[in-house]
Order: C-alpha cells, then structure tokens, then sequence
C-alpha cells in the first residue's frame, strides 16, 4: 500500500539535476537608477538561462522549491512559462508552490494544464511522483497559506518507493513551515531540496541545500545568487553551487578622513565600483569623521553611478576642548562638560555628538 497520494511516470546509474528556488517572477526589484526598466525582465533571463543549462547538458530532473512567482502568477505567465519547459526536449520538471505563491482559492495553479514533462506537487498535504526510469521518487507539498507555522516536514520519511528518494521543501522559520535540520538529517532522503532562504547555505554537506535565490530582488539581498547542480549514484551525492545571477546588490561601505572632499570621496566611489563591477547595484554608506567645515552632498557624490541609496554615517571631527575653552560660560560648554571622560564608542559621546551638532547649528 502506498502511503501517499502518487503519479508514476513512464534503471538508470546515474541521475542528474539542477535544484532552484525563489526565482520570483512577477517581482519588481530594487533596481537604482541605471537599471530599473530592466530588472523585472533579467529575472525571467535568468531563469530561462538555467533552462538552457538542463537542455544543453540533458539535465535529468529540474527541482523547483517553491516561490516561482513573487505573486499569484496570471495565466498568461503561466501560459508563457509552460512554453519555456515544453522546449525541454529531457529534462522533467518538478515543483512546489511557496509562500509567495501558494495555493489559494483564485489561484490559477492548479487548474493550469501543464505540458507532459511538468509534474507540480501542489497538494497541501505531502505528495510523490515515482520517476522509475531514473530509479527517483521526488517529495513534496504547497503551501495554501501566506504562513504555516507547523514543522510539516519534522515527520515526513522517504518511503523506499525507488533507489533515490528527494524531498521538496519550502520554509526553515518560526512562520514558514520550522524544521530541525537534525531530524530531516534521519529522515532518510538523499536529497533535501530546499527553498525560502535567499542566500545560498548547505545545512548538511551535499544533502540539504538551499541554493538561495536565482536573482536578489532586494537591495539586502546581497552576495552571490544562482542554483544547485547535483549528480546521484550508486556512490553517493555530488553537488556544486553555480552563480549565474545577472547583477548582485553590494553594500560599499566608503571611509572618510578629515582631507576628504566631495570630489575625493565621489572619486573613491567611482574606483570601488569599478572594481566590484558596474553591472551591479551599489547601497554606499559613509563612515567615519568628517572636517567640521565641510557639508557632503551624497547626491553629486553618485550622479551617473548606479548607486539606489547613500547613507552619510560620518560625524565631524570636533575639537571638544577646544570647544569648550571657548564656551565654557555657555550652554555649549556646560553641554560638553556634562559629558568629559566619556568614552568614544559609548553611548554618551554619540550623545555628545548629537548635541553639540544641535547646539552649533542653532546659532548659525
């Protein structure tokens, strides 16, 4: 008798794959400046790439953990997105829907018709496919919520239907879908293809994964983006995280000295960009002490660059004894005298910062 509801699909020594997750289509993306036409579009570029990948290498199974889409996919997307795996003339694909795109009662998932080599595990509760010619039964369920906080996979086992056995899994947090990676250790799958987290982590060496997301769509989603390749035998897993995102968001984080400048720091910028790539997406952030007679435009500082925010962290460089010599029978110097002896990572000199930038400013 078998324990789940199942597909079979009409051995094998060798079975290879690529598992992806939280591609997000439909997203609009942090983009700056230069590039925010465009960064809806790279995200179906990109997913299209990986495509070609399975069909140039005669890829075995594409694994797809959940948030396809950003949102609730319209059917012309879906229409669009079924052509794409129609072209794999190889290549199965099986997928699940998270918590960005799961199952609600208007969803057009499920009564999508898909074409023969698309396989969704779209029940709420767990579910397989047997795949007898690659020796492979792939797990998993959706979501039919924005959250589950139930841990859904803490007693799902793989059930021996084939050599190979992989679990699809979306979520790893306290409002999607907790798991204790210790327990999915024992739970007898040889492959745990994850999703949810955006950047890429291996919770158990070449078992359970999260290839992170295939593009960052947001400005914190920095760092390398792109998917796991993987290969199963008789021998055990072998996998390798390919990069293959068009652009990543870097956070710069600029440092200012007292000779510093608009132009010097404008001209710093330009060189950090240049060696990290001017394809990417930049959040730059000043730190450090500034001439106290200087006033940063951060504006003409990244005209031309593609720079979505600039953070000015920087504090001027007071002489506070000076300072003080100089208004002791004033507010001002009573003020810095309040905080003499503090030290300069307190709490107390951020406050002495802050109030003697107040008090100047007023009487200018």
């Amino acid at each position: 008798m078998r324990p789940f509801p199942y597909f079979i699909c009409e051995g094998r020594e060798k079975m290879r794959f690529i598992h992806t997750a939280d591609v997000h289509l439909g997203a609009q993306p942090d983009a700056g400046p230069l590039y925010s036409g465009q960064r809806g579009s790279e995200l179906w570029d990109t997913f299209e790439h990986v495509l070609h990948v399975c069909e140039k290498e005669k890829t075995d199974l594409l694994l797809i953990a959940g948030d396809l889409f950003h949102r609730q996919p319209l059917i012309r997307e879906l229409k669009e997105l079924d052509y794409l795996f129609a072209g794999l003339s190889h290549t199965k694909v099986v997928l699940i829907a998270g918590n960005h795109d799961y199952i609600r009662k208007d969803s057009n998932y499920p009564g999508f018709r898909w074409s023969g080599n698309v396989f969704p595990l779209f029940g709420k509760e767990p579910e397989y496919i047997d795949f007898p010619e690659l020796n492979t039964a792939v797990y998993g369920l959706s979501y039919h919520s924005r959250e589950i906080t139930r841990p859904l996979y803490d007693d799902l086992t793989a059930q021996g239907i084939e050599k190979i056995e992989i679990l699809l899994a979306h979520g790893g947090d306290e409002r999607h879908i907790p798991f204790d990676v210790r327990v999915l250790e024992k739970s007898g799958f040889d492959y745990i293809a994850l999703g949810h987290i955006h950047k890429p982590q291996t919770l158990r060496k070449n078992r359970i994964i999260y290839p992170g997301a295939l593009e960052p769509v947001d400005k914190n989603d920095t760092g390398g983006h792109g998917y796991v390749k993987g290969e199963i035998t008789e021998r055990g897993i072998r996998t390798q995280w390919v990069p293959c995102a068009s652009r990543e968001y870097i956070h710069l984080e600029i440092p200012v000295e007292l000779s510093d400048t608009i132009g010097s720091i404008r001209d710093y910028i330009r060189e950090q960009i240049s060696e990290y790539g001017k394809e990417n997406v930049y959040k730059i952030i000043l730190k450090g002490k500034r001439d106290t007679n200087v006033i940063f435009d951060t504006e003409r500082m990244v005209s031309g660059l593609n720079v979505m925010e600039i953070i000015d962290e920087t504090v001027p460089a007071y002489d506070f004894e000076r300072l003080y010599e100089e208004h002791k029978e004033t507010i001002l110097g009573r003020y810095i005298d309040c905080f003499r002896g503090c030290g300069e990572e307190s709490i107390e000199y951020q406050a002495l910062y802050e109030g003697v930038t107040a008090l100047l400013g007023s009487r200018q």
